[in-house]
C-alpha cells in the first residue's frame, strides 16, 4: 500500500486502509473500490489523502500505533467528560473513564508493530479539540515511553494531556472557532484556557495534581515566552515540557477549516528549529527527533537522483533516513522498482514529499 493525495486517487483504486471519522469511527472500510461519488465526498470532509493498494508496494504493511477501537473509547471519554463539565460540579466528575482511555493508549503503544512510522491516522477536519487532545496524547505518550518512564508517570501524563485543552469549554464557542485573525482581547480569552483547565481539574480529588498541570503549562515555553505564567526553563515541569512539544507538533500537522496541515516534516523541522527557544532541547534533541518520523511510512518522496517513490520502512534511530522504494524517474515509470535504504545511500536526499 501506499499513501495518494486525492486529487490523484483514480475511480477504481482500492482503498488499502479504512478511514476513520475524528471520533474514530469508520466511515469506509479497507477493500472499497473508490468511485468518484465517494472520492469528491471524502474531499468534501477535508480528506487529503489516503492508502490505496499498489501491486509495487503489496509488501509494505503500514500499521496504526493505536487502534481504532482504543482512539474511539478514548474520543468518547473526552467527549463525555466535556459534557459532564457542562452539566455538574467538578468535584463530582468521573475520571475512571479517562484513565481506562489512557491505559489502553499506553497498552498499545507498548505493543504496536510500528510505533514510529505513523502516529496519525488520516483524518477529515471536524471536532477539532477533541481530536486534537488525543492525537496530542498519543504523541506524548511515545516520547516518555521512549524515555523509559514507569506506568505510574506514564498515566498521569497521559491523562493530564488527554484532558489538556479541557478549559476550552469555558471560552466562547464564536471566538474558539473564528476563522479570521484573532483580536488582541480574542487571544487574551483564548488563553485564558490554560487556567480555566487547571481550576476544572485541580478540585477532583480523582486526578493527580501534576496532570492538571498539564492543563496549566502545556503553553509555557522554555524561554519565558509562553503563558499563563512566563515559566521559563525548568521552572516548567516536566509534563508541562514534553506536552508543549507535543502539542504544537500535532497542531502543525492537523488541517483546520481555515488553513491546510503542514506535512510531517516541516512541523518536525519547526519544532527542532525551536529548540533551547520554545522548547526543551534535551527532549526534542533526545527524545522528539528520535521518536517521530518525519516521512511517515507510505509517503511519497522525491529524492535528490530525480527518482520518486514511497517510503517503505523506518530505521528507527534515523528517522530522517528512511528506506525508500522509487518507481518512477521524474514522471516515467521504472521498468522494475528500486530499493533505497537511505541509511546506507549518505549522498541521496529527500527533496519533496509528492504523494502521488
Amino acid at each position: 500500500m501506499r499513501l495518494v493525495n486525492i486529487a490523484y486517487v483514480d475511480d477504481g483504486d482500492v482503498l488499502a486502509r479504512p478511514l476513520v471519522s475524528p471520533n474514530g469511527r469508520v466511515l469506509l472500510q479497507a477493500g472499497v473500490k473508490l468511485t468518484r461519488n465517494y472520492i469528491d465526498k471524502l474531499s468534501s470532509l477535508g480528506f487529503d489523502t489516503m492508502f490505496i493498494i499498489d501491486d509495487d508496494f503489496q509488501d509494505v504493511e503500514i500499521y496504526s500505533a493505536v487502534s481504532a477501537r482504543t482512539r474511539e473509547t478514548a474520543y468518547d471519554s473526552i467527549k463525555n467528560l466535556s459534557r459532564s463539565i457542562n452539566e455538574s460540579q467538578p468535584r463530582a466528575l468521573n475520571l475512571d473513564e479517562i484513565q481506562n482511555a489512557v491505559q489502553d493508549i499506553i497498552s498499545d503503544l507498548l505493543y504496536s508493530k510500528d510505533m514510529l512510522g505513523n502516529v496519525i491516522d488520516i483524518q477529515g477536519y471536524d471536532d477539532y479539540t477533541f481530536h486534537h487532545s488525543l492525537n496530542t496524547t498519543i504523541i506524548a505518550l511515545i516520547m516518555a515511553i521512549s524515555m523509559g518512564w514507569s506506568n505510574t508517570k506514564l498515566l498521569e501524563l497521559g491523562m493530564g494531556v488527554l484532558m489538556h485543552d479541557v478549559g476550552k469549554i469555558k471560552v466562547p464557542p464564536e471566538i474558539l472557532n473564528k476563522r479570521g485573525p484573532l483580536t488582541p482581547e480574542e487571544f487574551e480569552e483564548i488563553k485564558k484556557h490554560a487556567e480555566y483547565g487547571f481550576e476544572i481539574l485541580r478540585k477532583n480529588k480523582d486526578i493527580s495534581l501534576l496532570s492538571a498541570h498539564v492543563a496549566l503549562q502545556h503553553q509555557e515555553r522554555w524561554d519565558g515566552s509562553g503563558y499563563p505564567r512566563g515559566l521559563k526553563g525548568m521552572q516548567i515541569h516536566e509534563y508541562g515540557r514534553l506536552a508543549a512539544v507535543a502539542d504544537v507538533y500535532e497542531a502543525l500537522t492537523s488541517k483546520r477549516v481555515y488553513r491546510d496541515a503542514l506535512q510531517p516534516y516541516e512541523a518536525y523541522e519547526y519544532v527542532l528549529a525551536n529548540a533551547n527557544k520554545l522548547f526543551e532541547p534535551k527532549v526534542v534533541k533526545n527524545t522528539f527527533s528520535k521518536c517521530i518520523a518525519p516521512y511517515p511510512t507510505g509517503s511519497g518522496v522525491q529524492l535528490s537522483n530525480g527518482f520518486r517513490g514511497n517510503v517503505v520502512k523506518q530505521n528507527p534511530y534515523l528517522p530522517t533516513r528512511p528506506s525508500v522504494r522509487m518507481t518512477h524517474e521524474a514522471d516515467i515509470r521504472l521498468i522494475a522498482p528500486i530499493d533505497y535504504d537511505l541509511a546506507e545511500h549518505p549522498s541521496l536526499i529527500i527533496v519533496s514529499v509528492e504523494n502521488k
